[in-house]
């Protein structure tokens, strides 16, 4: 089951949300979403990426639902995180700016509450070695990854697994105890 903006509805089960640029960046929420339908139906994907016309957008409205599915991920699921090359420059906003500063929260609360992410940076991506250098010395159990097919395996894998039981292979593979 997919869950797009702005509404909340009840989930049983696990949630990963599809966290990562919109602005600039290819549809690659459409992509993960139907890799899940096909390889995990039994996961709900909450995807921030809805279709807007101009003039319709609720910013408070898609904020409280991203809110309200990161939240309910981190407590019964994972955040992936696909830091997707930029596409399509907008001037006057820095590429994935609102997803850099989500990836930090996250990765903070990782390290302190034990959320379970994923994060896939494709080549090309800004920031990609610095990223990856802080997570391999701050986080070494969250898998990192360089294609969005692995990205959503490693998220099947660690949303079917009770919290901290996993640990990584060479490579960033996870594997339960």
């Amino acid at each position: 089951m997919a869950l797009l903006p702005p509404m909340i509805v009840p989930v049983d089960g696990p949630v990963v949300f599809l966290a990562g640029p919109i602005k600039g960046a290819p549809d690659w929420q459409a992509e993960a979403t139907q890799w899940f339908a096909d390889s995990a139906p039994g996961i709900t994907v909450a995807s921030p990426r809805r279709p807007r016309l101009p003039g319709e957008f609720d910013y408070a409205g898609q904020v409280d639902w991203e809110t309200h599915f990161l939240r309910r991920a981190a407590d019964n699921g994972v955040i992936l995180f696909w830091l997707a090359r930029e596409v399509v420059s907008i001037p006057g906003r820095a590429y994935a700016q609102t997803t850099r500063f989500e990836l930090a929260e996250w990765k903070v609360r990782h390290e302190r509450d034990g959320v379970r992410l994923v994060v896939g940076i494709e080549d090309g991506f800004t920031g990609e070695r610095y990223i990856r250098h802080c997570f391999a010395q701050d986080c070494p159990r969250v898998p990192l990854v360089t294609t969005l097919p692995e990205a959503c395996a490693a998220a099947t894998m660690l949303a079917g697994l009770p919290s901290g039981a996993f640990l990584l292979l060479p490579g960033g593979e996870p594997k339960t105890d």
